[in-house]
This record gives C-alpha cells, structure tokens and sequence, in this order.
C-alpha cells in the first residue's frame, strides 16, 4: 500500500455510520422541542430557518465564516436576531442533541483506523462538512468511538467558509495544515462530496457503507469498500 502522511475523513455516514433521515428527524425533533417554546415560533419556521441557514453554508464563497452566514441567514429566515441564543445552542449540543445518537451506530473499523494510523505516525484531520458548530462535531465523533484529540484539525462552521463539494474547501485544509494533496487520502461515504477531491490530486477511498450516491454515478475506478475491507486490505496490507 502507498503511504500517506495525511489521512482525512469524513465524520457523518463514514466513521459515524448514521440513517441520514432518521438522524435528520431526531435532530429536528429535539431541536424543536428545546426552541419552540424559548424562541416563541412554530417547528416549521424553525425547522425552515436551519435549512435555510444550512443551504447558505453550502453555497458560501469564504466572504464569511459559515457560523456568520447561517446565523445571518436563519435570523432572517425567523425575523428575529437568534445570534442573542448561541449559548442555548451550545446548551442544546450538549444535551438534547444526544436524542438523534439513536440514528447512529458504531463501526469498530473507524478506531482502529485512527488507532492504527496515529500509531504509525500519519496525521489525522476530520474533513467533516463544516454546517455543525464544533460542539456538535465533537460529540458526533465521540458518537463513533473516537476522540476528537486524534485530529489536528477538524472542519467545523466556526472555522470554515467553504463547504465540500466546492474544491476551496479541500485547498482550505491543505492551506491551514501545511500539506499536499499528493501525500494525502481523502476517506469518505459521499461520491460527490469526498470523491471530488480527486481533482485537486488526493487520493481517495469510497466507503461504501453508507454510501451517499445522489445521482447514481459510476464509482468502479475509485478505490471503494467497506470500512472492514478499508481496515483489513487497504490500510494495514
């Protein structure tokens, strides 16, 4: 197997195996549950303003930090300045947020992945599309059975203007962490989102999983398997 210095992974449906639309229905739920009643307006708004403040991260041109433009965004959604509840956001990953954990489940494969990596001196960055503030990106991946202390760099909207699968995100990384695609791997479930990377000259590994594949693309000449074959006969062969 090649050697590569710098391995990134994706967090949600790669080394958090998840039911996106379970996992999208428990988040809703809590949340609403928690804001209704805080916040003063119906679950649709709400749930239409953190869409809409989502859909606004993903077309972000790094004019702003992703935090700026969904709270911006939401704010207008509501029509109201919900920038003054930030710390009851906070509160609310700390948690509430655990009700959409029943959505996930744990693959061994994704620490021993990181285990074996960190043991062998590559170095770890969680290339997770940043529309999550770092709080809830944390807890998702102490949800996989990892430690958000193995990675140098995890991608959050507190610290990204970019969203994949806008190519400036993967420059981003490189650009903050010092590295080259190159000497790197690009690790996850989305053929859109994660293989696009490939274009900038990272190598990259499909886990299939819980493969996202919108539309029905032809993956064959990317390296792909599940996380166990990813363990077993790509990265300690």
């Amino acid at each position: 197997m090649k050697e590569y210095k710098n391995y990134l992974f994706d967090l949600d449906g790669t080394l958090l195996p998840m039911n996106m639309e379970s996992f999208i229905k428990l988040y809703f739920s809590s949340l609403c549950k928690k804001f209704v009643p805080v916040l003063h307006v119906e679950s649709d708004m709400l749930v239409k303003a953190v869409l809409s403040g989502t859909e606004a991260m993903t077309k972000n041109d790094n004019s702003k930090l992703n935090k700026e433009v969904f709270w911006e965004t939401a704010s207008k959604v509501c029509d109201m300045d919900l920038r003054k509840y930030t710390g009851d956001f906070d509160d609310y990953y700390n948690n509430e947020f655990i009700a959409a954990k029943q959505a996930t489940s744990v693959n061994p494969f994704a620490k021993k992945s990181v285990e074996y990596i960190k043991k062998n001196g590559g170095r770890l960055i969680a290339a997770t599309n940043p529309i999550f503030p770092e709080i809830a990106t944390r807890r998702r991946l102490e949800w996989a059975g990892v430690s958000p202390d193995d990675f140098e760099f995890i991608t959050v909207y507190e610290n990204s203007g970019f969203c994949k699968p806008n190519l400036k995100y993967f420059e981003m990384i490189c650009e903050r962490c010092s590295i080259s695609p190159e000497e790197s791997i690009m690790i996850g479930n989305d053929v859109d989102e994660d293989l696009c990377s490939s274009k900038l000259g990272f190598d990259t590994y499909l886990i299939t999983d819980c493969i996202v594949n919108r539309a029905n693309k032809d993956f064959s000449n990317y390296k792909n398997g599940t996380f166990e074959t990813f363990y077993n006969d790509f990265l300690t062969k």
